[in-house]
């Protein structure tokens, strides 16, 4: 991906220095998983639920490293340092690219589009949403409206489900920005406020995966707008992002954590539903098509 095409954002907060590896959401271990760590993405802290408890029902049990992931690099002669600066102007670049994308499309409907700020973090952070460890990896925060990233999850997509092209990286953090487009839009609350009048949240048809699969199909909205303006994605980079799309589908994570499929505890949707409503917006290139709250066919 020739992402050194787009624009650096400035919605950048480092809090890498303020990490703190006692307090908040702890788990004995440290590192969890990229399994873990999606089925968290954004849903627990939306929907004011306690990610601990939805990672053990996934998984069976938390394991982790115990420490940090190293930063992996391609070549002998590349420092650490240098590794991370250029991590930290691809997450720049993409955030930037898709400032730009959502900006015309709200444009287009006479809407003026309120972009969020990207905090980037290691070990632990105080959000909007309340205090969260690693282990909840990224995740979008409605009240203060950021996202959240925990540096060292890069390297888990690589280590863990071997994905991690550039566009598969970015596929992750356009998915947030999906979240934060959402809020904007109102769906977000027009969620909580059918869960209310009693919508199921869980469950192959709930809430819950509609909310996540339009955020699915809104990344790869911006995926064809990017594309569309600097022809930057490289062979078998949208392979990968749809690998990734496919690992962490609510079906796979469950057969490699339990053993077995619950449809009924579904929460972000089997892996055939993200490659295809993700291939929907990328597809297309229109936000109208991610409708996912009125398809009757998920």
């Amino acid at each position: 991906m020739k992402w050194q095409r787009g624009r650096r954002s400035s919605n950048i907060e480092d809090e890498r220095s303020n990490g703190s590896s006692g307090g908040g959401m702890r788990l004995s271990g440290g590192k969890i998983s990229i399994a873990g760590i999606v089925l968290v993405v954004a849903f627990g802290l939306i929907t004011k639920q306690d990610p601990m408890q939805i990672l053990s029902q996934v998984l069976g049990q938390i394991g982790g490293n115990g420490g940090s992931v190293a930063t992996q690099s391609n070549t002998s002669s590349t420092t650490p340092s240098q590794v991370d600066h250029s991590r930290d102007e691809f997450i720049s670049t993409v955030l930037g690219d898709t400032e730009d994308a959502w900006t015309e499309i709200f444009k287009q409907q006479g809407k003026t589009y309120q972009p969020p700020k990207l905090v980037l973090f290691s070990g632990s952070v105080s959000s909007g949403c309340g205090y969260a460890s690693a282990a909840v990896g990224p995740f979008y925060c409605p009240a203060d409206q950021k996202l959240y990233l925990d540096t060292s999850f890069f390297a888990e997509m690589k280590s863990r489900f071997k994905v991690g092209t550039d566009f598969a990286q970015a596929y992750v953090i356009a998915h947030e920005v999906g979240h934060h487009v959402q809020h904007l839009t109102g769906i977000d609350r027009q969620v909580t406020q059918a869960e209310r009048q009693g919508a199921a949240r869980e469950g192959a048809n709930g809430l819950s995966v509609r909310q996540e699969l339009q955020a699915d199909c809104y990344a790869g909205v911006w995926g064809h707008q990017a594309e569309s303006r600097y022809n930057w994605l490289e062979p078998g980079e949208i392979e990968d992002a749809l690998k990734a799309a496919d690992a962490i589908g609510d079906d796979n994570l469950q057969r490699q954590g339990q053993g077995r499929v619950v449809p009924d505890s579904f929460t972000h949707g089997t892996a055939e539903q993200r490659v295809r409503w993700f291939k929907v917006g990328f597809d297309s290139g229109d936000m109208a098509r991610c409708d996912t709250f009125s398809a009757k066919q998920l």
